[in-house]
Formats: C-alpha cells, structure tokens, sequence
C-alpha cells in the first residue's frame, strides 16, 4: 500500500525488504520480435526451443578419409571428396574411402574416418600406416550432437550475450522475443552542481552523477534521456519531473534526503506522483526514495528512484537498486546482484546499525578494502572492482576471513 509523501519518521526498510518493494513495481514492458543479431543485452520474453537439429546430419570432426569400419585395416580406393558444404554425392562402398575435412558431411556408407597422419596415399590407393581409431566412430560429431529439434535451450529470463545470439541462431532464429527498450531519464539536481567540463567557481562541482548512472545503465537495453542539473527549485524540479512524463524509470540524484534544500519528495508531490517507500537500512545510501506515477490515457506508470547526491552512495544504491530495476523490467530472470565469497586481506572492524557496502578490489584471492570509504570521494569507486558486504552488528572479521563481495561493472552475476 503506497501513500502520498510523508513525514519519513518510519523506520528505515531492511535492504532485502526494499530490493524486493522495487523489483515487484517494475515496469511491465511490451514484448518484440527483434533480430536475433541486434538483440545484445536483452532479456529472452519466452523459453527458446530449438527449430533445427544441430549438426543436422554426421559431420567429420578430423581432415582425413571418411570409409567402412568393417574394411579396417584396408587398403581401401579413394573415390571422391566430402567438404564442407559440398558433400559427396555418391555412396561408400566395401573398399572405398572419401577424402573428408573437418566440419564436412559423412558420406552415405562411412562410419568411420581414418586420420590423414594415420594413412598413406598414392593416386588413388590409400593404406592404414598408423593407429585405427577405437571406436571406428571417434572422430565423428554424430546428428543432433549439440542439439534436435524441439529441444528447450535457453530459459525465460535469459540474458543474451554472444555465446547466446550465437546459440539462438545457430537453432534456426533469426527473431526472438524479448521486452522492448526502456526508456530512462537520469536528472541530476543541485545548486553546485555545473555541467561537466565548464569552469567553475570554489563552491561549484562538476555534475558527475548523471554521466555515471547513464554509463551504469548502457550495459542493458535502456534509451537514456538526461536532465540537468537543475538548480535547487522546488518549481524546476517538479518540471523536470514532469518533463519526462514518457519515461519508464526516472532516476534522480540528490536531493532525497530531509534538509531544506532536499526538494525531490515535494516536486513528487507537486507532479502527482506517490511514496512507495523512503529510506533504507544500508551505508552509504540510506536516503534512498521510491515512488511512482500510475498510468494514464497518455501516459505509462512511471517508477521514480530518488538516489542520494554523495558520489559513492549514487554508485552503490545504483548496483543495488537501479540496476535491478531496470533488469527486472526487461525480463531478467534474476534481477538482483548475486554475491560470491572472498577471504579478507586484511581485518575487516566491526559493524555499525547498517548494512554496509565498503569499496574494495579483489585480485582473484583476496579482497582488499580501499582506505577512503567517505560517501563524498570518487577515487574509491573508480578504484574498486567489488563492494565488500557487512553486516550490522558483524564483529571484526581477522584477515583470511570470508566475506560475501559483489562485483562492479553490472551489478556482479545478475
């Protein structure tokens, strides 16, 4: 049940409790049959079935002689050649050998394929100098060796990458169904913030933000409108709220929190939009804002996710947040980040009354903690390759100790 902007003196939510809260208000976007080839990144909208048998008759794994097992050990009368894509045309007889490469059909008749280092050829005479091979069908890629017809591939919720454009394919589709694009827009709010590359004066920031977060996002199939920055107006933020009335997700970044010039729950307020939660149980990132838009006769609901301003905290609740959100949307099948375990190289303290995500860099081994952790700095996060998890409450952990991590650069293995 949502309610309109409140005061925020709930507690702040358990972060499995928000991750859930969100992924379930997920857009629902439509389904498309896009060309297998253009479809990097996308999500799989049904199971994908094969339509072909895959290889659809035997292939020769060798170059070598496709021939009869039973006429092992020869001699045998070379009589013709089977490459790939030009098959030989006639029928292996007793006696009779084909010249084959790899990849090429096995021609009607041959069971076996004798390796060229294991024979000896003059004209059309060819005789066994080596090994046999045991069994006579070793060397053989049998039909429907990767796959037959019918045969379930890839699950709903799948990921496509090149290993799986490749697959979808190479099982006969040239289309395959996925969701369509999101579209995103990413609003940076602020009265220090001044675009990015102009001069700026001492209290002045680069606005940062807005690129990472869109950067963050280019790995999924997302059309990225930016905004900003938008100085600290409740009327300038209500209407770049406003302004993007046909995005799917609306992302902001600052402004969330409760000072005076924390403006993004009243310009929610002022655009009609509703709170689904406010704050949430983690460091750095606890002022962290989900709301929405429902739909109407010209417009789609709308999700708005209000990120804290501090570098680091943006970046974290974007691999904890953003992220899943717009994986959800498009059909991941697992939408949140999934953490492996790493042993410690160094103590790690005790906890605080949050769950913490440290910035840190794992060398396949171990994970080392970066020494600045402050919510403000952006070294940190562009050193890091991982976030390191802690516990609220967690007692120091001495160096060798395992700790669940989630690796950067899309969120781990979502």
């Amino acid at each position: 049940m949502t309610s309109p902007v409140s005061n925020g003196r709930q507690p702040p939510l358990q972060l499995e409790d928000a991750q859930a809260r969100l992924v379930a208000m997920a857009p629902h976007l439509s389904v498309e049959h896009r060309a297998t080839a253009e479809a990097l990144g996308h999500y799989l909208a049904a199971p994908l079935l094969a339509a072909r048998t895959q290889p659809a008759t035997a292939l020769s794994a060798m170059d070598g002689y496709a021939l009869r097992g039973v006429d092992l050990p020869g001699p045998w009368t070379v009589v013709g050649e089977s490459a790939a894509g030009h098959p030989f045309a006639g029928n292996v007889g007793h006696g009779e050998a084909v010249r084959i490469s790899t990849g090429a059909a096995m021609p009607p008749g041959a069971d076996c394929v004798l390796l060229q280092e294991d024979a000896a050829r003059q004209g059309d005479a060819l005789m066994l100098t080596g090994t046999p091979p045991s069994p006579p069908s070793r060397h053989i890629r049998p039909a429907g060796m990767d796959f037959a017809t019918h045969d379930p591939l890839l699950p709903t919720g799948t990921r496509l990458g090149a290993a799986q454009i490749a697959l979808a394919i190479g099982a006969g589709h040239g289309h395959v169904p996925v969701r369509r694009r999101l579209r995103l827009a990413v609003i940076d709010s602020g009265d220090e913030l001044a675009a990015p590359g102009r001069p700026l004066l001492p209290h002045q920031i680069p606005a940062s933000n807005g690129p990472m977060l869109a950067a963050m996002a280019a790995a999924l199939p997302v059309d990225v409108r930016r905004i900003g920055p938008v100085p600290d107006r409740l009327d300038a933020l209500a209407a770049a709220i406003d302004g993007v009335r046909n995005a799917d997700v609306v992302v902001t970044s600052g402004g969330a929190s409760v000072g005076d010039h924390d403006l993004v729950r009243p310009a929610l307020e002022a655009v009609g939009a509703r709170i689904d939660f406010w704050r949430v149980a983690i460091k750095p990132g606890k002022p962290l804002l989900v709301g929405h838009r429902a739909a109407t006769s010209l417009a789609s609901p709308q999700v708005i996710l209000g990120l804290p301003g501090n570098p680091a905290s943006a970046y974290v609740t974007a691999h904890l947040f953003l992220l899943p959100l717009l994986r959800a949307a498009l059909g991941a099948a697992q939408p949140l980040p999934a953490p492996l375990h790493a042993a410690l190289a160094q103590a790690l303290p005790a906890g605080g009354s949050r769950t913490e995500f440290l910035r840190g860099t794992w060398d396949g081994h171990g994970v080392t903690l970066d020494p600045l952790q402050d919510s403000g700095a952006i070294s940190p996060i562009a050193r890091a390759n991982c976030l390191v998890r802690r516990e609220p409450g967690a007692p120091m952990q001495p160096e060798g100790s395992l700790v669940p991590i989630y690796l950067l650069d899309f969120g781990g293995f979502a």
